[in-house]
This record gives structure tokens, sequence and C-alpha cells, in this order.
């Protein structure tokens, strides 16, 4: 309420002069994050029933969002896991900064998938579906790698 006031007793002195100017409370496209995901990959699993996924989620927009869920037929059970030290975490989101980066990685941030439907092959592909608290969800294919690949960057 504060705003719109603020705004429109700054538009006051150009309305009285003749001038138009638009007040609105709507952002702009800068005022939304704007998602990709790239380099995603899962590590082929070691056990049967657990494995870890990577990927970076960057935002080129100016409104920051978080990382709330992430879904995936081989897996009813993904959590998101920070590591600090050697200790891993679960958290419930996962910060996505406006133009900035979330980036899931070997040692630090990353996926868990446990209780897997089916140990996956290495070469296939795993749909996963990423949630986020503003922004629409965002399907990606994360293909599974041999368990000592290391990713570029």
């Amino acid at each position: 309420m504060r705003r719109t006031t603020v705004a429109a007793a700054a538009a006051l002195p150009l309305l009285l002069a003749g001038g138009l100017v638009l007040v609105t409370g709507c952002g702009s496209g800068k005022d939304k994050a704007e998602l990709s995901v790239s380099g995603a990959y899962m590590p082929k699993p070691a056990m049967d029933d657990m494995a870890a996924a990577y990927f970076t989620v960057k935002n080129d927009g100016g409104k920051a969002d978080e990382l709330t869920k992430v879904t995936s037929p081989l897996s009813a059970d993904i959590t998101l896991h920070t590591t600090e030290g050697s200790r891993m975490q679960h958290s419930e989101k996962l910060p996505v900064p406006a133009k900035g980066e979330l980036k899931l990685a070997k040692g630090g941030t990353h996926l868990m998938l446990g209780k897997l439907s089916r140990l996956p092959r290495q070469g296939e592909k795993v749909e996963f579906t990423l949630h986020f608290a503003d922004s629409a969800p965002v399907k990606i294919q994360v293909p599974v790698e041999s368990p000592t690949y290391r990713p570029e960057g």
C-alpha cells in the first residue's frame, strides 16, 4: 500500500504538468526467475537401492527461486542434500539466486534417490521433474554415466 502511495505522490507533479505517467504494481520480465538446467548426470548406481544425481540450475532472471522437490519414475524417495565438510544434511529447499546458479555436484549439494524401482543402466536417460517455489516445473533427461565420470567445469 505504501509503495503505491509514494509512486502516486511522485507522479502527481508530472500529471499536473500535463505529462502522462503509468504507475503499475505489475513487475517486468526482470522480476521473475528464468531457469535453465545443464550438466545433468547420474553415476551408475553402485547399489541396487540408492543413487545420486547432479546438475546445474541457472537463473538468468531478476528474481530468486527455490528448488523445493524433485520427482522421477525411478524413485518415489528423492531428497535434496547439502554437504558441509564431511557431513551430509537433508534440505527442504535449495536456493536458486537471481542472476546466479544452484550447482549440484559430487562432494557438495546433490540429489539422493532411495528405494529405486529398478537399477538404471549406463547410457540410459532417466527422467526427472524439478519443482520450484515460484516457477513452473522443469523436466530433464539425466544420462546415467560410468561411476568414474567427471564432468568438465
